[in-house]
């Protein structure tokens, strides 16, 4: 209902945006241009103000006394001549603070141009899977490298003991409350460790590592910086071909295919389906209809969803989602609001009008002063009537799942067929801050931001303790695993599904 009356408005209303529209002047100059610091206190003091003015949930987790500390801390600490990485560095030390995983610092849009148009330039040559207490390399980017090999454990890095990169990595990574999953598990995602480990220590031409032997002893290796340009030359002289070219059509079944996945085996009644997004333009809900068709159709009794890799999307989706699968009618959230209409800073803020123009529409201001989204603080979502799932259900979770993906997870953990599988979700448990997410563009250096609008509450007596939904069955690395490469969140699931199996009663 909402979303058609959006529609019927939209091409009004968009004539009156035209004509009230300002936006904030192209910011040009070089990405490795240095800003004097009148301009970086300028957009220093904005991206304060816009925070502390719009953001619905700044002192939910860090005290005003602390977070006054925070911004005095950024502020001492900027200086004349600045590149545009060192200003987000600051920045993005700050925003972590507030303890929001939606509140992060992004480039701007003249340096990620600069990034997509030079040729590659040297990094961090390992990626790794860290964890409590242990750090695994899983790719070197070295091939000729025969030491450090997948699963090998790294103690120390040009000195710094990893227990002290961590924790000093840590203070980059925004995240919901006090969720250390998330940030390890960021820290695990390909490429990022070694990316946030070069922008606060810089690139090295080498690397002194410490890592464990297969035999359990302390060695070193100094390894070099991984340089792409150097890697491809002289490989021999017979000329590259260039692979032949999907159709569009075969581009699109593959990015759906990423997107979401179910495979049946039929002859065991069990299936498992992948989904890397509740985003639109994937088509989750003729996916979801045709799935749970052809489940119910070849008598599926055991299902599991993959959930880990989904950072999020639409509610609606993750909704439709829980009610294929729910035994009861359920709430999206028990609080939903935003804590301003209007703002002084519109010109920065991208698609503000429209955002007033919800709030309007569709939010009333209460007692409490906030403008809250009552349908999904009232409506309870009913399970589906037509191709419903009532067999077993596993849910494969982990520091990955956000947002709305926690939303989906918290609807189904308390119920008695369905099994939480893997590590807590990314998202926090007891809510979050999302849901409209426009980017806000500081106007000197063009840095952005996320900037939430809405404080959601998924449900508020789930205590506060700023942690994601956790599994009912925990699974958790081991060293073993990363090393053969077993997903053993997956073998969990399968293992649960046999025990069942053979609990049941014989035909």
């Amino acid at each position: 209902m909402i979303k058609w009356i959006m529609r019927k408005l939209i091409v009004p209303v968009s004539f009156l945006f035209l004509l009230t529209a300002c936006g904030v002047a192209r910011h040009s100059g070089s990405p490795t241009k240095k800003y004097s610091l009148q301009e970086v206190e300028k957009d220093y003091g904005l991206y304060q103000s816009i925070l502390e003015t719009h953001h619905p949930s700044l002192y939910w987790y860090t005290s005003k006394d602390s977070m006054d500390g925070y911004f005095r801390w950024g502020r001492e600490h900027l200086k004349d001549s600045m590149t545009e990485p060192e200003f987000r560095k600051i920045l993005n030390y700050v925003t972590a603070k507030i303890s929001c995983g939606h509140t992060t610092v992004r480039a701007s849009k003249q340096w990620n141009h600069y990034i997509d148009t030079v040729k590659p330039g040297k990094i961090f040559p390992l990626s790794v899977k860290a964890w409590e207490d242990t750090t695994v390399v899983t790719i070197n980017l070295n091939r000729k490298d025969t030491v450090l090999k997948r699963g090998t454990v790294i103690t120390k890095i040009n000195g710094h003991s990893m227990h002290e990169l961590d924790d000093t990595l840590f203070k980059f990574i925004s995240t919901d409350g006090y969720n250390r999953t998330h940030r390890f598990q960021t820290l695990s995602n390909r490429g990022y460790f070694g990316s946030l480990y070069t922008s606060l220590y810089g690139l090295s031409e080498k690397y002194n590592i410490e890592y464990l032997s297969p035999a359990g002893e302390t060695k070193t290796v100094t390894i070099p910086v991984y340089n792409p340009l150097a890697d491809t030359v002289g490989r021999g002289t017979r000329p590259i071909r260039n692979p032949p070219q999907p159709s569009r059509r075969e581009r699109r079944r593959q990015e759906l295919a990423g997107s979401r996945l179910l495979q049946i085996d039929s002859v065991n009644h069990t299936a498992m389906m992948n989904l890397a997004t509740f985003g639109r333009g994937v088509g989750l809900r003729h996916f979801f209809r045709h799935s749970f068709r052809n489940l119910n159709k070849l008598n599926v009794g055991h299902l599991i969803i993959d959930v880990r890799s989904n950072g999020g999307g639409s509610v609606t989706n993750s909704t439709l989602l829980s009610r294929y699968l729910t035994d009861h009618p359920f709430k999206v959230c028990d609080t939903l609001f935003a804590i301003k209409k209007s703002s002084p800073y519109n010109r920065y803020i991208k698609q503000h009008f429209w955002n007033r123009f919800f709030i309007t529409l569709f939010c009333k201001k209460r007692k409490d002063g906030y403008y809250h989204f009552g349908y999904f603080e009232r409506h309870y979502f009913k399970p589906k009537d037509h191709n419903h799932f009532d067999g077993k259900v596993y849910v494969l979770s982990g520091g990955n799942a956000f947002s709305a993906t926690t939303l989906f997870v918290s609807s189904v953990v308390k119920q008695e067929n369905v099994t939480v599988v893997g590590e807590e979700t990314g998202g926090g448990a007891y809510g979050n801050s999302a849901w409209l997410l426009p980017d806000v563009t500081l106007p000197e250096t063009g840095v952005r931001f996320k900037l939430p609008i809405f404080r959601l509450v998924i449900d508020k007596d789930v205590p506060k303790i700023g942690r994601g939904v956790q599994p009912e069955v925990p699974s958790f690395p081991t060293v073993d695993a990363v090393r053969r490469n077993i997903d053993f969140k997956a073998q969990k699931a399968f293992e649960l599904i046999k025990e069942d199996k053979e609990k049941q009663p014989a035909h």
